[in-house]
């Protein structure tokens, strides 16, 4: 008598194989359809992750808004230095401190450095505007006074500045313009 074997392995792939057929075959019969197995995500699972990612910007918008205004108040600090020392620059040039932004800036259209245009200053603060800030001189007894105004306030900054040829710097938290006699900066 010839015994033939079978492996066990193949086998029981068919049968698994049979049986899966069978059971999708009787399932269609009754009236469920066969899915096939599909890839990707399903449309609560992008509708949550979307819904996360929106929770997430609804915290770190705000306060990347006050982070790039209170950068942008440090730089209306650092320009109204930046004009404390170009005025000391040209009042040891022309004996006189400049009464406008313009006459610390370059000449207009490549001309000859002069006491209109001393080329002291760039010329985008020579417009008088620079990092979401306007800034002024004025020409006072004593000499000058240089005040600074957010463009868009609670937007570009929430402080306005003041200085003068002393060269101290003063804050005042609100709208109306610093004063000599607002807070100094220190």
């Amino acid at each position: 008598m010839v015994h033939t074997t079978v492996k066990p392995s193949a086998t029981s792939y068919y049968v698994n194989r049979m049986l899966q057929d069978l059971s999708l075959r009787r399932a269609e019969q009754r009236g469920f359809p066969h899915r096939a197995r599909q890839r990707g995500f399903s449309l609560i699972e992008l509708l949550i992750v979307i819904a996360i990612i929106l929770i997430i910007l609804s915290i770190a918008l705000p306060q990347m808004s006050k982070s790039r205004m209170h950068a942008q108040e440090m730089a209306a600090i650092k320009t109204m230095n930046t004009i404390n020392t170009t005025e000391i620059q040209y009042q040891s040039q022309f004996g006189k401190f400049a009464t406008t932004m313009a006459q610390l800036g370059p000449p207009p259209s490549g001309g000859a450095e002069g006491p209109e245009a001393a080329g002291l200053i760039p010329p985008n603060l020579a417009t008088g505007s620079s990092s979401g800030y306007n800034f002024t001189i004025t020409q006072t007894p004593a000499g000058y006074a240089v005040s600074a105004m957010p463009k868009t306030f609670n937007s570009t900054g929430r402080r306005t500045f003041y200085t003068d040829q002393t060269g101290i710097i003063r804050e005042n938290w609100g709208q109306d313009p610093a004063t000599p006699t607002s807070s100094e900066i220190k």
